[in-house]
């Protein structure tokens, strides 16, 4: 069973003046496909409170995959992607690739999302859109495929057989 941390980035919501629904989002669909919660944080939308919980959480082994929600946006505070580009040290482009051709799909809107996904240590992080419904139409389109490359990557599987169904 992979451990997930998730990270909501949203200053409102760090402050308590808005309720998190995209973390307890993500906690639903991830313990619904057999993965476990290791942790759920709420920190603003600051580029070095961000890395540093990215860089704890990997660096101390706390989880396999980091999930985050929040702040991939245009808005001048939307950090997320730069925070987690310079924590990273292998870049996984084709997850948010996938997310992004996805959610076009659905709406033209989904061209403007900048998340990405990287891997530091053992563990992989990616940046999840900002609101529930996103979250949710993203996370269960890739959720399929993330087991597999969390095997690869933490060596529970060396090989790379035929693809999973979404």
């Amino acid at each position: 069973m992979y451990r997930v941390g998730i990270l909501t980035i949203s200053d409102k919501g760090s402050r308590g003046e808005r309720e998190d629904l995209s973390g307890p989002e993500i906690k639903r669909i991830i313990e619904e496909n057999g993965y476990e919660t290791a942790f759920m944080h709420i920190v603003p939308d600051e580029k070095e409170e961000i890395m540093r919980e990215m860089i704890e959480a990997c660096d101390k082994n706390l989880c396999d995959l980091f999930l985050t929600t929040g702040g991939t946006g245009f808005a001048e505070r939307d950090v997320t992607p730069e925070a987690t580009a310079e924590v990273g040290e292998k870049l996984v482009p084709g997850i948010p690739e996938a997310m992004r051709a996805y959610s076009m799909t659905v709406t033209p809107r989904g061209m403007l999302s900048r998340g990405t996904c990287v891997i530091r240590k053992k563990t992989l992080i990616l940046n999840l859109p900002g609101s529930v419904k996103s979250v949710r139409e993203n996370l269960e389109y890739v959720i399929g495929s993330l087991g597999h490359g969390l095997d690869i990557l933490t060596g529970n599987d060396a090989e790379c057989g035929s693809p999973h169904k979404h």
